[in-house]
This record gives C-alpha cells, sequence and structure tokens, in this order.
C-alpha cells in the first residue's frame, strides 16, 4: 500500500514552487493582456508572435521559435491564424528551399502599430503595481530562469 503525502506537503510546494507561482503570473498577466488588446483582434500570445517578427529581415522559424520557447510544431500552429487573417506570410527561402521565412504583412504592420499603444499602457500600469519589486528586477531574475 503508497503511503500518502501528508497535506502539509502540499501547503509547502504551494507556498514555495516558485514554477506555480511564474505559472500563476503568466497566467494573470496574459489574461490581462488579452483583455487588453482583444479590440485589435490579437491575443497576448499573438502580439509576442508578430512583435518577433518585426525585423528588418524577415527570420525562419528556428530564431523565432527559440526567442519565444516554442517548439516549431506549436509555432507553426500559432501562426496559421495569422496568416488566415492576412498579419503574417510564410515563404520558401531562396538561399535554401527547405526553409521557410516569415513576413509581417501590411496588415501586420497595421495591427502591430494600433496594439503597441494598448501594450505599453497595459504595461505601464502593471508595472506602477509593482511594489515589492522593480519591474527590471523581476525581469532580470525571470532571465536567469530562461
Amino acid at each position: 500500500m503508497s503511503k500518502k503525502v501528508p497535506f502539509k506537503t502540499t501547503l509547502e510546494v504551494r507556498d514555495a514552487c516558485l514554477c506555480l507561482h511564474v505559472q500563476r503570473a503568466a497566467r494573470a498577466l496574459g489574461r490581462r493582456f488579452d483583455e487588453a488588446l482583444r479590440p485589435v483582434g490579437l491575443t497576448n500570445g499573438q502580439f509576442s508572435l508578430l512583435m518577433s517578427l518585426n525585423r528588418p529581415q524577415p527570420p525562419a522559424l528556428a530564431p523565432v521559435a527559440q526567442l519565444l520557447a516554442m517548439d516549431r510544431t506549436t509555432l507553426t500552429a500559432a501562426l496559421k491564424p495569422l496568416q488566415r487573417d492576412g498579419l503574417v506570410s510564410v515563404e520558401v527561402d531562396p538561399d535554401d528551399r527547405r526553409s521557410r521565412l516569415l513576413r509581417l504583412t501590411d496588415d501586420g504592420h497595421a495591427v502591430l502599430n494600433r496594439a503597441l499603444p494598448i501594450w505599453r499602457s497595459t504595461h505601464a500600469a502593471i508595472e506602477a503595481e509593482l511594489t515589492t519589486v522593480t519591474a527590471d528586477a523581476m525581469r532580470a531574475a525571470l532571465m536567469q530562469l530562461s
């Protein structure tokens, strides 16, 4: 017969688990940005993906997936609605026909331009709510983990 994990262990994990706290914070922040970006028709994930494509040269899948901490399959799935909506195009790399380049369309740039002030104001409001840590310290700590 297996031994049950004591409830006090559940409380220990609830109170101490960095992963749990980061996941909860990420979900709460995600909901907030989803709500804020709804008027321009984007989710927070779509905003981040579009912003990751805003580069002087269209990137390939791999560096975008790495930046967003996604595998290529998940990135490909996330791109489909953006392609369908005409915000992103996926093109064959002329230097390597096996590779694909991701390009923001004119509509993609336009929606980013509409979303950016919303992101900035939402972001500033969230940073203003931080009272026990600076936003820079939080970013630095999260970057150490990623």
